[in-house]
């Protein structure tokens, strides 16, 4: 499970009154005072608390529970003992054995994971409210019947994946400057002086007693808080939650460390080399952990030195100087410390040591003089929009059930994440210049990331002997609470669409959701990468980098203040036929955010100057993306899957480097011109404002757009010729991990339906429970993820594995996936087991899928695009049920065919390339380096 932050920062906002025509934006007050999560707690005899939070907008509950324990409690010599401990935990229990993701798959649970920090803990998972008592059993069950179930092989197992992955992150650019922050800004041997995810050598050593005994050290009922966010009231609450964890008895108390701030006696300077494209600069102290009264104040700095679009590093170092590509400021913010850190991207060229002075400028000025009034505001404003979008989600990695637990767990409070808020809001120039003199004047500890080959690591895991396949256990019946059954999940109810035309034709798809009071509205233009001239390629991506960096009445940085003020937040992208340019703001604030929206779209000036600066940052992002694994593969399989057909343009979606590095503002106009036009364009709407009242904003907007000169046309009559079967080994050196890629272009036509096809891989591939997962993480540990997926475009159909693995078995992997894909497509197609638990988790997960406005955005683009009727996902309940067994291999059967695959491996070639002889497949070696050029 990935290892992830989350501040208490996510909040709920209740609904807005302010009136929606009103030209300027909302007071900041008004958004703050009105953030609430209302909620109720009690406490179990043993201990558990438990805080209920109720919100009736879908049939799902949030089960989140938080245990007080994390890598600041681990021992010397036991780092990485925490996060370990969390994978055993989805191992299944004494009274639930076998793979915890199995019963929840089938309960239709969605928003399922778990993750491990420095302070605690947590496992999450949001289910349909019929689902909800058998949920708190399996919860209950690894909480005080779990040991009977944790085997050596089990361990030995979970030690593999989580080893895995490590050299994962490690395989990263810049993936080793995690280690020097905390090993360096902490003394060794103090609560936050190593990694979360330990050390190798300390993994290899956990034994079986070790891990039992960190159990029953830190996993009691009194160590833990439950927090349930959704369909929920507190005396059905109470009911469940002591039938079926009152009788798990109380166990130690985790004991808080003795957490002091380090002080470095002196400003301290290292360099790292590392495989990577462009030098990192840190700047980084130590500072108050949440809660301390300092904490909103440092927050609110980084927040204006580095954290807006219109920041003080961005705006002097990036868009003035021009001597970074990147350059921001932010706090991570523990229970007990934080970490006020600093980063800037030098540009390739430019001196490094320029940079860094003129870095150390900027922070010194900073501190002198502190921020403006205008910038704490535009500050606040985006903080508490961010915040605004936790409200949907009632789980997952920010929902509400978040916000409540960290405060629980963290400052005793479950109501400390509207503190919080209201302290940033209360945050004056003269307090935040106070604290960043009293923190930001101690001596700082510098890291720089300069490109260069890796110091051989030290930190070498042992060889692994095979592991024998963990037995299969039976229910223990340990418990008196028999498992309960799962009750019926009524069908899914999608929110109504309307669809209705401005004046110029443009058509605007609406669906209302009332949870919370946002606006999103996504313009989805006929073009994609498809639209990229092939002379040209990466101008869509230049066109979209340069579009709100100048109209015809701001600047960008205007732009990007005025954005800050109304806490819009503005986006673009592209898939293989679309492009895309989006806004979210407070409904409170939809008048004016449509009005900016639409100046932007419609009015972009394009200057010269900002081309050219983007244009050089554009070029630095292709040579940072092909020192990643994934951005190698990516450059590759496209070419061999798709041929001479512009589908294969995706190989180079951020561009081809010797076109990019000539194009002008003509192209960047023309490119416009042509297909970011009215013609081409359709709208998307979901608010809790009805259509009628939003359609004069955006008739007012763009019901008079017209296109200038002729529009453009694609050319994809070229039809798509994938090469024959290979393996093209792309050489990284000294890559702890390969990534391996295989893709196959399908024959299913275009406008092809293909959830039955989706339904199928969710055996194969699709899913944590698939047969590639299962077999290469968790029977093989050689992976800490693999899986396959079926890709569409207005086209062709693809399916594509992938599988990053440890270099010294990435032949015997391919070899694995062959053997899984011949068992899948030969005599062991979809078991009965398979095909009940895969119709479960489909029709049950549903309203957890569209719990949020943009799950529902995202599916009417899909409907839209691919000519499915507004109301398909109301009726795939039926389509579910009505599938087979026989019908679910017959789909992929006549869609997959492994003997055509195309493989792609990026890995170290001395390692990698003896080990695919046996494979019978020809190998073709590329050095990286030679990507960017291949045709």
């Amino acid at each position: 499970m990935p290892m992830k932050l989350h501040l208490a920062t996510t909040v709920a906002l209740a609904a807005l009154a302010a009136p929606l025509n009103a030209q300027t934006a909302a007071p900041v007050a008004d958004l703050v005072k009105r953030v609430d999560i209302p909620y109720q707690q009690f406490t179990l005899p043993n201990g558990l608390r438990v805080i209920v939070h109720t919100d009736r907008k879908a049939p799902v509950v949030a089960v989140s529970v938080w245990y007080d324990v994390g890598s600041k409690h681990e021992p010397k010599g036991k780092t990485g003992f925490a996060h370990l401990f969390e994978h055993l935990m989805f191992n299944g229990s004494e009274n639930a054995p076998g793979d915890f993701f199995e019963p929840l798959k089938q309960v239709g649970a969605t928003d399922l994971n778990g993750t491990t920090f420095f302070d605690r803990t947590n496992y999450f998972e949001t289910v349909p409210t019929a689902a909800l008592e058998k949920t708190l059993w399996l919860e209950s069950d690894r909480m005080g019947y779990l040991l009977g179930a944790v085997t050596q092989a089990v361990l030995d197992e979970q030690r593999g994946v989580v080893q895995n992955e490590k050299r994962q992150g490690d395989n990263r650019p810049y993936g080793l400057l995690q280690y020097s922050i905390f090993g360096g800004l902490f003394p060794q041997g103090t609560p936050y002086g190593h990694t979360t995810i330990g050390s190798l050598a300390d993994l290899d050593a956990a034994s079986l007693d070790d891990v039992k005994g960190w159990f029953r050290d830190h996993y009691g009922p009194n160590n833990a808080v439950l927090v349930l966010a959704g369909d929920i009231d507190v005396p059905t609450a109470k009911t469940l939650v002591t039938k079926y964890f009152g009788k798990i008895k109380a166990g130690p108390k985790s004991v808080r460390p003795t957490v002091t701030i380090p002080t470095l006696d002196q400003p301290k300077k290292v360099e790292i080399k590392d495989r990577v494209a462009a030098t990192l600069v840190t700047r980084l102290w130590a500072v108050p952990g949440l809660g301390e009264a300092d904490a909103p104040a440092l927050n609110a700095a980084a927040s204006v030195l580095g954290g807006l679009a219109s920041s003080r590093l961005d705006k002097t170092l990036v868009r003035e100087d021009k001597l970074a590509v990147q350059a921001s400021a932010s706090v991570s913010s523990f229970a007990q410390i934080g970490v006020f850190q600093v980063i800037m991207v030098v540009r390739p060229g430019a001196d490094v040591a320029q940079a860094e002075k003129r870095l150390d400028e900027v922070i010194a000025d900073f501190v002198k003089n502190g921020p403006t009034a205008d910038e704490l505001q535009r500050s606040v404003t985006t903080a508490a929009t961010r915040r605004i979008d936790g409200l949907e989600s009632v789980g997952g990695f920010g929902g509400k059930a978040v916000a409540l637990a960290e405060g629980a767990l963290y400052q005793n409070d479950p109501g400390f994440y509207k503190k919080q808020l209201t302290a940033l809001a209360a945050q004056t120039p003269e307090s935040v210049k106070a604290a960043v003199q009293k923190w930001l004047t101690r001596p700082v500890y510098a890291i720089n990331v300069v490109p260069g080959p890796r110091e051989a690591s030290t930190d070498v895991a042992k060889e692994a002997a095979p592991v024998p396949a963990a037995p299969e256990l039976k229910p223990a019946n340990s418990r008196a609470e028999p498992a309960p059954a799962v009750g019926a999940v009524g069908n899914l109810t999608f929110p109504k669409v309307e669809r209705t035309k401005l004046s110029n034709g443009i058509e605007v798809v609406y669906a209302q959701r009332t949870a919370v009071p946002v606006t999103r509205a996504l313009i989805s233009f006929d073009a994609g990468i498809v639209a990229d001239p092939s002379d040209k390629l990466g101008l869509q991506q230049l066109t979209l980098s340069a579009i709100d960096e100048g109209t015809a009445k701001l600047d960008g940085v205007g732009i990007a203040e005025a954005r800050e003020r109304l806490g819009l937040n503005f986006g673009g992208g592209s898939s293989a036929d679309r492009t895309y340019i989006s806004m979210t703001a407070p409904s409170a604030n939809a008048a004016p955010a449509i009005d900016l929206f639409g100046d932007i779209v419609r009015t972009p000036s394009f200057p010269e100057k900002e081309i050219a600066r983007l244009r050089t940052t554009q070029l630095a992002g292709i040579q940072q993306e092909i020192t990643q694994p994934q951005g190698l593969a990516n450059r590759v399989l496209p070419k061999l899957v798709y041929g001479a057909s512009p589908y294969a343009k995706a190989a180079s979606a951020s561009g081809d480097p010797a076109a990019v590095a000539k194009l002008t503002r003509d192209d960047v106009v023309g490119f416009y011109q042509a297909w970011l036009r009215p013609e081409k364009a359709k709208l998307f709407i979901v608010s809790d404002q009805p259509l009628a009242t939003l359609k004069p904003l955006l008739e007012k907007e763009f019901g008079d757009w017209r296109g200038t000169g002729t529009a453009g046309a694609k050319a994809v009559d070229t039809p798509a010729q994938q090469v024959a079967p290979k393996i093209v080994l792309v050489d990284r050196p000294d890559s702890p991990q390969s990534l391996i890629l295989a893709g196959q272009l399908t024959g299913l036509p275009s406008g092809s339906d293909v959830l039955k096809l989706r339904t199928a891989n969710d055996v194969l591939g699709g899913s944590f429970l698939s047969r590639i997962n299962m077999d290469l993480r968790e029977t093989k540990h050689w992976s800490y993820g693999a899986g396959g997926g079926v890709g569409q475009n207005q086209t062709y159909v693809t399916y594509t594995v992938s599988a990053p693995v440890q270099a010294d078995k990435t032949g015997p992997s391919i070899a694995s996936i062959q053997q899984d894909l011949k068992d899948f497509f030969g005599p062991k197609g979809v078991t009965s087991e398979e095909f009940t638990r895969t119709i479960n988790g489909a029709t049950r997960e549903l309203a957890g899928r569209f719990e949020t406005a943009s799950d529902v955005l995202n599916a009417m683009l899909d409907n839209d695009q691919y000519k499915r009727p507004d109301d398909y996902y109301s009726t795939i309940t039926a389509k579910y049920r009505a599938m087979t067994r026989e019908e679910l291999d017959a789909a992929a059967r006549s869609a997959i065919d492994p003997s055509k695959f195309v493989w792609v491996v990026v890995g170290d070639a001395k390692v990698v390339r003896s080990q695919l002889d046996s494979l019978g497949l020809p190998v073709e070696v590329v050095p990286a380096a030679s990507v960017l050029g291949a045709k």
